[in-house]
């Protein structure tokens, strides 16, 4: 059978088409088996690549490269070593979650770490060298740890017991002022002119602390029930006998019984009126307060002034109404006893004024006198005298 020469042509183009797609697949799949069996060895692998130079020369000094080196990479990983320990309090108690500072001097380092339940702790890759251990945790002191590194060495430090801070404990001791104040008038009651003569109405303290209202009256009794009181009053009544004052009362035993009776009655309700129960009411500090500094007429002024005026509780100088008006008080209820020629409230008045003018006479001896006679008192402050005395 004729065959066309253009198909045969085109037949034939085909078949060869085919032949060289088939040869290609093929190739391409040796390619493929072959890079892959390269892939799985990398030392064949990297010997097809293209040979590069390598410089050997050592020439470049030892320190430049050191230099470049970090670091890191200035000792040798395998010269590391290890850190480890224990924390345990005085009674060999672990103590867990301590704080565990680990402080080297070169290269200048630090790292921390944490002791668990069992008290222990560790630091790992620590380079050789000295190094410093400072172990803190709450309810103890500080406590610190200084040893060497040797290369590789697995260091286990001695157990570290933590101490417990030494407790300071600051007491403030301070008395009340009514402590003060009782202490005051204890030292007050032994104040005693010429060595027997009560002088407990005085105060050598310039600050003195006020009196309450009990202290007013337990020295007022103390002053009433005194032996040598006593004996002063009949002393006072031997010299209205021998002067016949209050000629009503008579002479003999009598007379002189009822003269006593009067001065007593006298010393009693203008102590407690005047110098206990008054001062309370006023809130008034009955004692006089020794100056005792300034120039003498200063000091003149101020005793005389003392006679009208005093000190209130709250440190401040006012007019003396316990005084004055224990005076007057006490003067009315001596009609009750004195004799009929000896009574009357003009007297009462007078009585008072004379008892002012005393009072004045009086301070002036204990500014000026009395303190010389009277053995273990304390001694003067004169910037506390000063700063508490009225102006003159």
């Amino acid at each position: 059978m004729p065959v066309n020469s253009s198909a045969k042509g085109s037949y034939s183009k085909r078949l060869r088409r085919s032949f060289r797609s088939a040869a290609l697949r093929r190739s391409r799949l040796v390619r493929l088996c072959f890079s892959a069996f390269l892939c799985g060895y990398p030392p064949l692998a990297h010997s097809q690549q293209p040979a590069t130079a390598v410089r050997t020369d050592n020439s470049q000094p030892e320190a430049a490269r050191t230099e470049a080196a970090s670091p890191d990479q200035q000792h040798d990983p395998q010269s590391s070593g290890a850190i480890s320990g224990t924390v345990v309090d005085p009674t060999g108690a672990p103590v867990a979650r301590a704080r565990v500072e680990l402080t080297r001097e070169s290269p200048l380092s630090s790292a921390t770490a944490t002791s668990g339940d069992d008290g222990q702790f560790s630091f790992a890759d620590v380079a050789p060298g000295p190094f410093r251990l400072t172990i803190t945790a709450p309810g103890f002191a500080p406590q610190s740890f200084s040893g060497i590194l040797h290369p590789g060495e697995l260091c286990v430090v001695p157990q570290i017991a933590l101490a417990i801070p030494a407790a300071v404990t600051q007491i403030s001791v301070a008395l009340t002022r009514v402590e003060v104040a009782e202490a005051e008038i204890k030292e007050e009651e032994k104040q005693r002119a010429l060595g027997f003569v009560p002088n407990f109405y005085v105060t050598y303290v310039p600050n003195a602390a006020p009196l309450t209202t009990k202290q007013k009256f337990e020295l007022a009794w103390k002053s009433t029930v005194d032996p040598v009181s006593f004996s002063l009053l009949g002393v006072v009544a031997g010299l209205q006998q021998a002067q016949n004052a209050f000629p009503g009362y008579g002479q003999g035993a009598a007379g002189y019984g009822r003269r006593y009776g009067a001065a007593f009655g006298d010393s009693v309700t203008s102590t407690f009126i005047g110098g206990a129960l008054l001062p309370s009411v006023f809130k008034q500090d009955p004692r006089y307060f020794y100056k005792g500094t300034g120039s003498k007429r200063s000091r003149i002024l101020y005793a005389l002034a003392n006679a009208v005026i005093c000190k209130s509780d709250n440190g401040r100088w006012q007019a003396n109404y316990s005084g004055i008006l224990g005076g007057l008080a006490s003067g009315a209820i001596s009609n009750f006893y004195y004799p009929p020629g000896s009574r009357g409230t003009a007297l009462v008045f007078e009585n008072t004024l004379v008892g002012i003018g005393e009072g004045a006479v009086l301070n002036l001896f204990q500014e000026f006198v009395v303190r010389r006679f009277t053995p273990h008192l304390p001694p003067l402050n004169p910037a506390v005298t000063q700063s508490t005395s009225p102006k003159p």
